[in-house]
This record gives C-alpha cells, sequence and structure tokens, in this order.
C-alpha cells in the first residue's frame, strides 16, 4: 500500500472499532430496514429478506429515494416468498422509476431461487450468497454482516471516502477500490460487524461527507491521517471522468382513434431497460434522424420539444411523434392498449414522452 501516507497519526487495525461503535449507539439512523442497536441489545435480529430487499435498492439509489419505494415493496410482498409468487411483470412495474432495471428482475429471480431451492432461507455467508442471482462481492458482505454477524468486510461509497481519509490514499478512484477494500478489511471486527459496517455507513453520511466533512464532530479524528494532514475535504481522489456521448432516437405515441387509448410494448428482456414497459421506439444512435421508420401507418406529427435523459453512460436525446391511428394500422405492433399510460409503471425516460415539461 505504498499510496498510503506514513503517518504515526492513520488509523491502525481495529483502532477504530471501539470509538465508532460508542458513536453509533448514539446517532444511529433510523432507518426502515435497520434493527437498532437498542433493539439488537434486547435480542432483535434482522430479517435476512429485509436486509437484502434494502440493499438492492440502494445501489445507485440514494436513501431518500429508497425510503418511500422500499415501504411499498414490502407492503406489495411483505415475504420473500410473496415476492417469489409475484410476477415479473409485477415487479418490474412496482420498480418503475428507481433505474437499473436489470436489479428488478435479479430481485425476482432471487427470491424465486431461494424459494424454490432453499426452502425460503437465505443462504447465510457472503461466499453461498454471491452464488445468486444480482447479489454480487459488496452485496454479499452487506448481507452476511448486517444479517448473520460475518465479519465481512462491506465497501459502498461511503465506506471507501471514510478509507481513504482515515489512512490518507492519495490513489485515485477507481484504482484505489482494492486497497480502500484491504483496509477495510483489516478494520473490521469480529465482534459486531454488522452494526460496524451500517456505522461506517452513517458517517460517511451524515459526517464523513463528500463536501465540507464534519471532522470536527466526527469519532475518528484522533486516528483520521488525512484530518492531522489537513487535507480531508480533498480525498478521495477521482480520476476526470471521460465525457459522455449523446445518442438519438425517437418515441412514438400511438392513440388508437375508437377511445383515444395510448400503445404501450415490451422491451426485449435483453440491454438496456430490459423487461420495461415504454412506447414503441427506434433504435438509439450516434447520430440523429431527421425523419424516423414509424412503427405503423399514420398522421405523424412531431411534438415541440424533445426529451432528455442521462444514463450512467450516455446523454440520450429522443424526438416525440404522435398519431392517431385505426387498431387495422396498428395490429401488426404487438402492445397492450392503456387509458393511463403514466400509472402503467414506465421507466422515467418514457414517463417523460407523455409530459409537457420534458
Amino acid at each position: 500500500m505504498a499510496s498510503v501516507q506514513n503517518s504515526p497519526s492513520a488509523a491502525r487495525p481495529l483502532a477504530i472499532s471501539a470509538p465508532l461503535l460508542r458513536w453509533y449507539d448514539r446517532h444511529a439512523r433510523e432507518l426502515p430496514w435497520r434493527v437498532s442497536p437498542a433493539d439488537r441489545q434486547k435480542g432483535q435480529l434482522p430479517d435476512p429478506y429485509r436486509v437484502w430487499l434494502s440493499e438492492i435498492m440502494l445501489q445507485q439509489t440514494t436513501v431518500a429515494t429508497v425510503t418511500p419505494r422500499y415501504q411499498r415493496f414490502l407492503d406489495l410482498w411483505p415475504t420473500l416468498q410473496d415476492l417469489a409468487a409475484a410476477t415479473q411483470e409485477e415487479v418490474l412495474a412496482e420498480w418503475a422509476g428507481l433505474g437499473y432495471y436489470a436489479r428488478a428482475r435479479n430481485l425476482h429471480k432471487c427470491a424465486q431461487v431461494v424459494a424454490a431451492d432453499h426452502d425460503g432461507v437465505f443462504l447465510n455467508t457472503a461466499a453461498d450468497l454471491q452464488k445468486l442471482p444480482g447479489i454480487g462481492p459488496y452485496t454479499a458482505a452487506a448481507i452476511a454482516s448486517i444479517a448473520f454477524d460475518e465479519p465481512a468486510p462491506v465497501m459502498d461509497g461511503n465506506i471507501e471516502r471514510v478509507m481513504a481519509r482515515l489512512f490518507a490514499v492519495q490513489t485515485p478512484l477507481p484504482d484505489a477500490k482494492p486497497e480502500l477494500r484491504e483496509l477495510a478489511a483489516q478494520e473490521t471486527p469480529n465482534k459486531r460487524p454488522g452494526d460496524h459496517a451500517q456505522a461506517l455507513m452513517d458517517l460517511g453520511a451524515t459526517i464523513c461527507t463528500p463536501r465540507n466533512p464534519a471532522c470536527a464532530l466526527c469519532p475518528l479524528s484522533d486516528c483520521c491521517a488525512a484530518y492531522k494532514q489537513g487535507v480531508a475535504a480533498m480525498l478521495p481522489r477521482k480520476k476526470k471522468k471521460a465525457e459522455k456521448p449523446t445518442r438519438y432516437g425517437a418515441a412514438f405515441i400511438i392513440r388508437r382513434k375508437t377511445d383515444n387509448h395510448i400503445l404501450l410494448v415490451r422491451r426485449p428482456e435483453k440491454g438496456l431497460l430490459g423487461g420495461m414497459l415504454a412506447t414503441p421506439s427506434t433504435d438509439w444512435s450516434e447520430k440523429p434522424a431527421t425523419t424516423p421508420q414509424f412503427p405503423c401507418k399514420g398522421s405523424w406529427q412531431k411534438q415541440e420539444g424533445g426529451v432528455r435523459h442521462t444514463f450512467t453512460h450516455f446523454h440520450l436525446m429522443l424526438d416525440v411523434w404522435e398519431a392517431v391511428v385505426s387498431p387495422k394500422a396498428a395490429g401488426p405492433l404487438c402492445g397492450q392498449w392503456h387509458e393511463t399510460p403514466l400509472e402503467a409503471g414506465l421507466p422515467t425516460v418514457f414517463r417523460k414522452v407523455f409530459l409537457t415539461d420534458r
């Protein structure tokens, strides 16, 4: 770990656990999927189903966004068996707006595997959990640690930042990830590893924040190398991101002449937004087309303003075209007619097609 600054103030293995847990016992965030430190001391154990569901939902999504959606999921499917019995279409519709839709497909598939192959009981080690659909190293460690008290090192964005500052790691992300994971592993205690992991998450979310960290309030400032060196706000360093490319396409609002219902189709299982309901659309390409290939005969009118949406790796610009067609003209298109498409569980980019303020 050559990039760690040699300093007598740098954290040493397991130096942070005791003060961190004391802080967590007093300041732990109240989250609907979490068992509080006080309740843990009374013997209440985390529900692996709820831990797993929250960890999948929190991937690439903020706590503020996930909290109400998590409760809606539990209202619909309070147990793993309930979720396994649902259809993929139902799960995808409820997931609409959360993005990264492969998570929803894998969530449903994982529930079915656990229900069918493991009698509805979650595997309880990080190594075994990684064998399940949609569960990678981070999620497996989080579930094993929080739900089963396995001392598996958990590494999310908050914990990466805390480790980078504790040890004044100068290697920029993402190259620093293996180094930071090793540091997190050496700091993970055998006692209360789940609370330790959640405490680091809370510390990163509330005190050791990306900008303007509140070092004066931090329970680990005495052993933080970056704080001692006055560089906490500068870490972790990050490589300059490449500029996102822009792709272009067209979305089609097809209204049925008899009742004004709108045609929605289901996208192919594989690929971006796989399995989701959407309006018919063209492929997305690197160059815009003046006039697209329309999906059926009709008096097509281009709508004012288009849709702009940003995915992880690119921006998307969609022209919006609309036509009222006879059922016969739309016959070759395989889809569903909806009176209120915004209530059909559309992903955000296709919800924007129907909004005047895009």
